[in-house]
């Protein structure tokens, strides 16, 4: 069943660089508090790239179902519309997806002051990294825009 009650045609979603079936509007960066605030859309019946947070992760999802896939690819987890998840770093990689339509969830990403995100290749090796202060320039360019 689908459901459209979020419009989401007003928010400015941006691409990662080459990364398939993932775009971001980050909200908010407060680096006081090492506190970055985005909205992350995955598209639907999509998985993104393989991944491990490193940093707490708290996540609300707005919209469809938030879909988190074995490094593998077998369906680990489903997070409702409306669920609410706090998750703890992690060594674990995973991919992240969307159900019979796109999701939208927002990421709370706390305590980043170093590393956030690590981008894994389908052999396990670390191929890239996302930083704050990635999420900072990001964050400049897309105002610009």
């Amino acid at each position: 069943m689908t459901s459209h009650l979020f419009d989401d045609s007003h928010i400015q979603w941006q691409t990662l660089g080459n990364f398939e079936h993932l775009q971001y509007s980050i909200l908010d960066i407060d680096g006081h508090n090492k506190i970055i605030d985005v909205l992350f859309k995955f598209a639907a019946q999509q998985q993104i790239v393989l991944h491990r947070h490193k940093v707490l992760n708290k996540t609300f999802v707005i919209q469809g179902e938030h879909r988190l896939y074995e490094a593998d690819g077998r369906l680990k987890e489903i997070r409702a519309v409306g669920s609410y998840t706090s998750g703890q770093p992690s060594d674990e990689p995973h991919r992240e997806g969307g159900g019979d339509e796109d999701v939208i969830v927002l990421f709370s990403i706390r305590d980043s002051d170093g590393i956030l995100y690590e981008i894994l290749d389908d052999e396990l090796n670390t191929v890239g990294e996302l930083t704050m202060q990635d999420f900072i320039d990001l964050h400049s360019a897309q105002a610009q825009q």
